[in-house]
């Protein structure tokens, strides 16, 4: 007689080490994708049954198939209690991180814009009228043919959408056209009961353009991608090296023990960081005005001509510089007086008494041993300056312009201004496939300049040690 051994109880141990947290992981994004995909399947019947239901009933059905979903996952796997406490981390990761990536990377290779929204074109639009049987549409208006005005590539325009109005045009109400012959449009089924046809238009879609977009960044580079790629290098490495030159000597002056007031000297010079940057950037515009800035009024005093600090190309990129120079300098001075915090007094003393002079005890022990402290507070500030869009949004708006390059990459335009310009102040509407495909770029150039930067750092030798 053979006895059955009772069954195994689900243990509550996790698997240790990567396969645990991949696992974890794994399970965790299946709940959310299941919880959102089923949130999704409810809030669409609910539009069906509830034309008007609200949009964000969908979130409301999420919450709930994930309240329902995470006990079953719990007797399942009995661990995985553990680690969801990583649900909300996830969830903001997916929602601001993934999603937003996602959403750039199919953006870039469609023609999303101002003009191609997804939404019906009010420019279209066409006086309409219905037939008795709700299902025939009759445009007085149309000159062209069916398929021109609906954009559609079937030659009957099957499967394209029709939006219909009624005389307040206030509610559109979209249908599916089954046919379409001159100025006649089939329905494939009858119009709603409740709405008079006054008008109608048609929807500018969002089609896939391929490799469109990239073609014509790269077709018009030397109007647009290579100098403001130039200038943003140049920006951020320049901005880096004054930076850096400045706190470094200012840190190294105010830790000088010996010096009287230096705490009141350390105050005053950190004001600048203090002081919002908006306010500081609108305060140096004022400053530099041409004609009426403090700036050019003392340096007529010396009988200098008024110097175009925002309106001459070369200038403003020098302006640019000088502001940066003044907003960034005290966290490279406070950097540098906390990293010579660490060094050893003893240092000092056994350099002195073997007749070192002042200099060379800061190029014999304090700059080697800032090193370190330095590198990294470098690459993060090259990497920060590459992208700074605030200065130069605030400070020259990415002007003044110059002849030879596209209205969006003007002077002293770095590559994320470019793409603001591109996405959303391009002349003739917003383009957003085009500045998600010079995000795309912006994107691979600042991983090609950092893996080199890190390579020549030792970054990566350092963490194989």
């Amino acid at each position: 007689m053979t006895t059955l051994s009772p069954p195994r109880a689900r243990t509550t141990v996790p698997p240790q080490g990567t396969r645990g947290i991949l696992l974890a992981l794994l399970i965790l994004a299946a709940l959310m994708g299941a919880s959102v995909l089923i949130g999704w399947l409810l809030a669409t019947l609910t539009a069906q049954v509830v034309p008007g239901a609200p949009a964000y009933l969908l979130l409301v059905f999420t919450l709930l198939s994930l309240f329902v979903l995470a006990p079953l996952t719990h007797r399942a796997f009995p661990w995985i209690t553990n680690w969801f406490y990583l649900l909300p981390a996830l969830v903001f990761i997916l929602a601001f991180t993934v999603l937003p990536v996602v959403l750039t990377v199919n953006y870039a290779f469609t023609n999303y814009s101002g003009q191609n929204s997804g939404n019906p074109d009010s420019a279209a639009r066409q006086d309409a009228t219905l037939s008795s049987d709700r299902r025939t549409v009759t445009l007085s208006g149309l000159s062209g043919s069916a398929q021109g005005y609906l954009n559609c590539a079937a030659p009957n325009c099957a499967g394209a959408t029709l939006v219909l109005y009624d005389e307040d045009a206030s509610v559109p109400y979209r249908v599916k056209v089954a046919s379409a012959q001159g100025n006649t449009f089939t329905l494939t089924a009858p119009a709603p009961q409740n709405v008079e046809v006054a008008q109608a238009t048609r929807i500018n879609k969002i089609s896939y353009v391929g490799l469109a977009n990239f073609q014509e960044i790269f077709g018009k580079a030397s109007r647009a991608l290579w100098p403001v790629f130039l200038w943003t290098v140049i920006f951020a490495f320049s901005t880096i090296v004054l930076n850096s030159l400045a706190g470094l000597i200012l840190g190294i002056l105010l830790y000088n023990k010996r010096l009287k007031g230096r705490n009141v000297y350390r105050t005053l010079l950190f004001l600048p960081w203090a002081i919002p940057t908006v306010i500081s950037v609108q305060m140096w515009v004022a400053l530099f005005n041409q004609q009426f800035g403090i700036v050019n009024k003392s340096l007529g005093l010396l009988g200098i001509v008024a110097i175009p600090w925002l309106n001459d190309p070369l200038w403003a990129k020098i302006s640019i510089l000088l502001v940066n120079l003044w907003l960034g300098f005290p966290y490279m001075m406070t950097a540098t007086i906390s990293a010579l915090s660490t060094i050893n007094d003893d240092l000092y003393e056994a350099a002195e008494i073997d007749g070192a002079s002042r200099w060379q005890q800061i190029t014999g022990i304090t700059l080697p041993l800032l090193r370190n402290s330095f590198t990294p507070i470098l690459l993060s500030g090259f990497a920060f300056n590459f992208n700074n869009f605030g200065i130069i949004y605030l400070l020259t708006a990415g002007g003044p312009a110059q002849e030879g390059r596209e209205s969006t990459a003007q002077s002293t335009d770095i590559l994320l201004s470019w793409g603001y310009n591109t996405a959303f102040v391009s002349a003739g509407g917003q383009n957003f496939a085009l500045a998600s495909a010079i995000a795309l770029i912006i994107f691979f150039l600042t991983l090609a300049i950092s893996i080199v930067n890190f390579k020549a750092a030792g970054v990566f030798e350092e963490a194989r040690k």
